[in-house]
This record gives structure tokens, sequence and C-alpha cells, in this order.
């Protein structure tokens, strides 16, 4: 049995309802969560008690790619499944707590469930588990703990750039070719309105993120896309609706969520409910009107000034450090620190040149993938777990393929991140040359960027710079790993055993790969 495609059959509430039935007892039962979130391609739960839940089961269903661990317990389902699976399994977990509550014991594994994989996914799971732990145990300090709480309140704002990204492109088409005039304005308007209020948003997920009251954290953040801000004075120029972007509703959030704990200690509670809530707006409000709009002004200028410089002047070797790094980077944790300067750029230029670079680490990695399936022709435990895995890779999902395959092998990881290089080279050297490819939001990549392109020149030309790039990545990628991605031992060990061909997982990510050790989100904007 294959895994489910991203966005096969996702549509039915069915399977959806299935789906959300399944992986309930699994994780222990409605009593064992405590949490239920989920970002682009993932179900984030928290969970009561580790030993209730049934890695291998869970990784044995068809619609699951693969499960990680890390603040949260995080199951992949893929972009689209996971937003439809999400609020029926909420429903299911509210109904079990109704009849039946507290931790539901874990049931038996099913038959013919991979509970016990082959030798060779035995070997992965064991170096993925490693991989795992220290990656866990590496990302615990305070500066990735840091990068995390930003990736969080970024990542839920990704479906409304993609909605309102792919609709901007649409009225782009319309408006190059001449169509429904009439109809331009209203779809200008669409897709325009998120983003001129995109500051209320950061600062409301600021808010909540750092522990104070939400809609404070929007109202301190509206000030900054007030059209009024324009008759205000600061530092000898005249303000302007919308200076400091993201940056400075981020910042004016944090301040405002400071002041609120500050006046929730000191102020009488009699008082507290007037006095608080006027003293936080008000303080924080004159902060980032005198201070706070102007510095974060200047700041997102500076990045969208460095992002253009670097990539005009340095072409192919920024794209090809930028895109061969990128999977590094996932897995140190500090791909988070970017999401906000992808939402710079597409607040100040309506798209971001770096994701479409940053992409090619996934085009490089399905290459890899492809080497491996080629150069491991008796091994079918990772054969199989290649051949489910790939359309999602192939999707921009990447972390079936990275923990399922390449990293616990080693040789492949690097050679995947030379084939990213190579690509990102490319796409960074056409910028160079005059032709800039961007994305309108953040999140998707593979060939689910293809709706979100933009760039200086018509659509055309940017999908064909960034089909060139992916190409350049998946056959750079291919080679590297099939010629240099393995040793003779390497071979010999992995092609040893012919009863391998057994898979021991049927669908998802591979069961005994090491799937479950897979990267933070975000980007979420993690998948590649």
């Amino acid at each position: 049995m294959t895994s489910a495609s991203p966005q096969g059959n996702s549509t039915s509430p069915d399977k959806n309802r299935a789906t959300a039935a399944a992986l309930l007892p699994l994780v222990g039962g409605a009593g064992n969560i405590t949490s239920i979130a989920h970002c682009m391609t993932r179900l984030r739960l928290g969970i009561k008690d580790r030993s209730l839940v049934q890695d291998d089961a869970l990784k044995a269903l068809p619609a699951v790619m693969g499960v990680v661990e890390d603040d949260t317990y995080q199951i992949v389902l893929g972009p689209g499944t996971v937003a439809r699976v999400t609020p029926v399994f909420e429903e299911l977990v509210e109904e079990e707590r109704g009849a039946a509550p507290g931790p539901a014991p874990a049931p038996e594994p099913a038959p013919g469930s991979p509970s016990a994989p082959t030798t060779t996914a035995d070997e992965l799971a064991a170096q993925g588990a490693a991989i795992k732990a220290r990656r866990k145990a590496a990302n615990a300090t305070p500066f990735k703990l840091f990068l995390r709480r930003i990736a969080n309140i970024f990542v839920p704002l990704i479906p409304a750039l993609i909605g309102c990204g792919i609709i901007a492109g649409i009225n782009g088409l319309l408006t190059n070719l001449g169509w429904l005039p009439t109809l331009v304005p209203a779809l200008t308007a669409i897709a325009s309105g998120f983003m001129a209020l995109i500051a209320v948003f950061v600062g409301y997920n600021t808010a909540k993120e750092f522990g104070g009251t939400p809609i404070l954290g929007g109202a301190v953040a509206a000030i900054i896309v007030f059209p009024g801000v324009a008759n205000i004075t600061a530092f000898g120029q005249k303000l302007s609706p919308g200076q400091g972007g993201v940056l400075g509703a981020l910042g004016a959030a944090v301040l405002a969520v400071y002041i609120e704990k500050w006046c929730r200690r000191w102020v009488p509670e009699s008082l507290d409910v007037l006095v608080t809530p006027t003293l936080t707006v008000l303080l924080t409000g004159l902060v980032t009107i005198f201070g706070l709009m102007y510095a974060a002004g200047e700041v997102s200028a500076a990045i969208g000034t460095a992002a253009n410089w670097l990539l005009a002047h340095g072409g192919a070797l920024a794209g090809f450090v930028l895109g061969g790094l990128f999977l590094p980077l996932v897995m140190l944790g500090l791909h988070q620190a970017l999401i906000p300067i992808h939402t710079t750029l597409i607040e100040q230029q309506t798209y971001t040149v770096l994701l479409p670079i940053l992409a090619m680490a996934g085009a490089g990695q399905v290459g890899a993938a492809i080497a491996v399936y080629l150069r491991l022709p008796r091994n079918g435990s990772i054969r199989t777990t290649i051949k489910s895995a790939l359309p999602a890779g192939f999707l921009g999902v990447g972390e079936p393929l990275i923990y399922g395959v390449s990293l616990p092998l080693g040789r492949p990881f690097i050679t995947a991140c030379v084939g990213g290089a190579f690509g990102g080279a490319f796409v960074g050297l056409l910028n160079q040359l005059g032709t800039a490819v961007g994305s309108t939001a953040i999140g998707p990549s593979g060939w689910a960027l293809f709706p979100l392109l933009k760039g200086n020149h018509d659509l055309a030309a940017t999908a064909v710079v960034y089909a060139i790039g992916l190409l350049a990545g998946y056959l750079v990628g291919f080679l590297a790993t099939y010629f240099f991605g393995f040793s003779k031992q390497m071979l010999t060990d992995l092609n040893a055993d012919a009863d391998a061909a057994r898979s021991p997982v049927a669908g998802g990510t591979g069961t005994g790969s090491a799937a479950a050790g897979g990267p933070s989100t975000a980007k979420e904007p993690a998948s590649v």
C-alpha cells in the first residue's frame, strides 16, 4: 500500500474522518492530548504521556507521511489534507472527552503493523533516532527557542499569504492579457487587503505567543497601518502608514506584553480592567510612534536593500551558498530566522526573491532520492519509502525523504545539498543577469510554488527560470548521489539482504526509516 499524495482524495469528508479516527487511539486517546493545532503540513499535538503514543502504527497509516517529535508531537499529513483532518480530529477529541474523560489505553498494534522492521530499516531507524535526540538537545538553546517563537507568530499567516498571493498572480495575468477589466479592481482589493493589515495580525499573534492579551497586541500594531500617522513627525520627518511593517508590529506587541504584565502585577484588581489596557495601549503606542516605527522602518528597508544587493552582485555564488546551506539550516533550526525576512520582502516588494532559491534544496533532495533508489536495487525497504515519499517531495514536502532516506544514510544528505546549491546558483545567476524570480507567499516549494511565482518579467519567463533551476537541482543531486553518495562498503551492506525487499510500512514514509526525527516547523515554512 502506498501513501496518499498530499492532495490525493483529501476532499472526501469520509476519508478525513477515517484518518482522524485512526489517529486518535494511536496517540493515546483524547485524554492524552493537551493541545491541537496545525501548520502547512503537520497536525501538532500536545501530548500528556508520551509512552501511550504508538509511533510505528502511526507511520503505517496510509495518510501519514511521517512523525516529528519536537516541542509538540507532529504528524505529517501534507498540505491540504492537514487543514481538513484537524477540525474533524478536534471534534472526535471533544466527543471522546464528553463520553469518557481521561486518557484512553493504548490499543494493541493492528495485525500486520510494522512492529518488527527489517534489519536495514532498523539500522536507519537507530541512526535517525540518534540524530533526532542530538537535534532536540541542540535546539533547546534560548536563541533557538526564541526563533521557534518567531516562527509560531508567522506560520499561522501562511494560508492567507498563499491565497492572496495566488489571487494576485491571477489578477496580474488578467491585467497583462487585458481580460475582464471590470474584475481587476475587485481582485486587487481581495489580494491586497490582507497585506495592508498584516501588521495587525502579526501583533495579535505576537502577544498571544508571548503570553499577553492578543487583542491588545493587535491594537498597538494597528497604529502602524493607521492612515493618520501621516500627520505625525518623528525624527524630523513625516511618518508614513505601514512604516516599520511586520517588524515594527512585532516589536510593538512584545513591548505591549511586558507593559501589560507589569500592570497586572502592580495595578489593583478593582482598577485592572480600566487601567491595564489603557496604559498598555497608550505607553506602547507612544513608543511605537516616536521610536519603533522609524527604527523598524530603517531595518526593513535595509533587509530589502541587502537581499537585492546580494543577488544583484553575488549572483551564482550567493545562490549556490543559499541553496546548498538551506537543508543544514533546517537541521539546526536556524531557518526560522528567515520567516520574518521573507514576510518583510513580500510586504515591501510583493514577493521574496529568497524563497525560490531556497526551494532548490528540495530539488536536490528529490534527485538524491532517485539516485538512492537506483543504487539499492535489492533494498526493498528503502525503495518502498522512496516510492511513497517522492510525490510529496516533488510538491515540496521534503521531511519524508530527508528523515527516511538521505539523512540516516549520511552521504546522500550531503550530495542532496550539492544539488540544491547548483539549482540555487542558476536562479541566482539569472537574477544577477536581470531576471528576478520571487514568490508572493512563503510555505510551498517544489512544483507547488509555480502558482505563486512573480518577478520583474512576465510570468512565463519567471516560470521558465524556476523550472530550469529545479531541473538543475534534480540532475546534480542525482548525479552527485549516484557517483559519490555511497562507498563500496555501503553498497555491499545495503544491498546484501534480498529478504529486505519486504517493506516494513504500509504507506507513509517507511517505518524503520528515521522519519520520526523530522524538523521543527514553520518555515514552517521547513518543507523543502
